[in-house]
């Protein structure tokens, strides 16, 4: 889908550990403040509890997961929009992201000294704010000096267009992501071209240690307060436990590790969810004798896209899709019951598809 999700922090807060945790590619990782000199880019396999279902009333060959592409951005610090610690170049790629995953160091360890001396993930926060904001106003206002070239000659576009960019620099001046601005649908074309770093959807992750898994810890508590009238999602996950359970080989040596520490599932699998669902993408399966398959589309997403998302011949030949719910289908069990009792519909290339859609694609070409 080309989409892609972030994640951020300052130096040191457990970033690798949990993209690790997520991720089939392992990255070294480092105590040193910027041990690190480039991004990691990995495509990680979504957990859906559906395909199991789905295989145990339709058995195949094998199963494919969707994926959601996901890449680790280096420490930030103080000064990175200058050029401070790894500067520019990872703002850069933050811009390239589609929604940011923060991780917040909510742990104490006196092995591992917190970049700035002290763990405060409050204070990691406005750090984090802070650089992106000024990164934001920085490319605001070079291009309201664009524009204000052409204004000169009294294009009320133009003239129109510098109202809204006064309105998102006066939002950045007062220490505000443009996330929390609201600008009308049709103003964000005046925006749009500058890919603002703080307009990306994002969720908090609280990393912790073991014993604060399942409850969380005082450091959760103070980032729940500072983000409670920002109608943000914060996680908790314990990097360092979760990394203990990846190296598990078997599934039910993970289960009796995960129920010791009170845990139903590992934390990455509800982050990584809660990151296809930030970019705003979902799901829909296909199924022959050979396998159970989720797709990933964005939502809004037509039948006729979608069948272009599995090859681009379905959707250049869309005939129609043969559509099955899921609740559906594990409720009655099988196409052919779906089939009699009315649950499988027959839906043009306007259909929107839905989460969780089980499509059979008729095309020819």
């Amino acid at each position: 889908m080309a989409l892609k999700c972030g994640i951020i922090g300052v130096a040191n807060v457990g970033k690798t550990t949990i993209f690790n945790c997520m991720s089939n590619t392992k990255v070294e990782t480092t105590s040193y403040a910027f041990g690190s000199s480039k991004s990691n880019l990995s495509f990680i396999n979504v957990p859906d509890s559906r395909l199991n279902e789905l295989a145990k009333l339709h058995p195949a060959g094998k199963i494919i997961q969707a994926t959601v592409e996901i890449v680790d951005i280096p420490g930030l610090t103080k000064g990175s929009n200058k050029g401070e610690g790894v500067g520019n170049k990872f703002l850069g790629d933050i811009r390239n992201t589609d929604a940011l995953i923060h991780v917040l160091r909510c742990f104490d360890d006196e092995k591992l000294p917190h970049i700035d001396g002290s763990v405060d993930p409050v204070r990691d926060i406005e750090t984090i704010d802070f650089e992106l904001q000024l990164k934001d106003l920085e490319s605001v206002e070079k291009k309201t000096e664009q524009v204000k070239h052409v204004a000169k000659s009294g294009d009320k576009d133009s003239i129109h267009g510098i109202e809204i960019l006064d309105k998102v620099k006066a939002h950045l001046d007062s220490f505000k992501n443009i996330r929390s601005l609201e600008v009308d649908e049709s103003d964000k074309k005046y925006i749009e071209d500058l890919f603002l770093l703080t307009v990306k959807p994002i969720i908090y992750v609280c990393n912790v240690n073991d014993d604060a898994a399942k409850n969380g810890n005082n450091y959760v508590d103070q980032v729940k307060e500072a983000l409670k009238d920002q109608n943000a999602e914060i996680i908790i996950v314990a990097g360092q436990l979760e990394a203990e359970i990846s190296e598990f080989e078997e599934e039910k040596d993970r289960i009796e590790f995960l129920n010791e520490a009170g845990l139903s599932e590992p934390g990455v699998n509800r982050l990584i969810r809660s990151a296809y669902s930030l970019l705003n993408l979902i799901s829909f399966f296909t199924m022959n004798r050979n396998e159970i398959r989720a797709w990933t589309v964005k939502k809004g997403s037509t039948a006729q896209q979608a069948a272009g998302i599995v090859h681009s011949d379905m959707e250049r030949g869309f005939i129609r899709a043969e559509v099955i719910k899921y609740e559906d289908f594990v409720t009655l069990g099988s196409e052919h019951t779906c089939r009699e009792k009315g649950k499988l519909s027959i839906e043009g290339k306007n259909y929107t598809v839905a989460d969780g859609d089980i499509l059979h694609i008729r095309f020819n070409v």
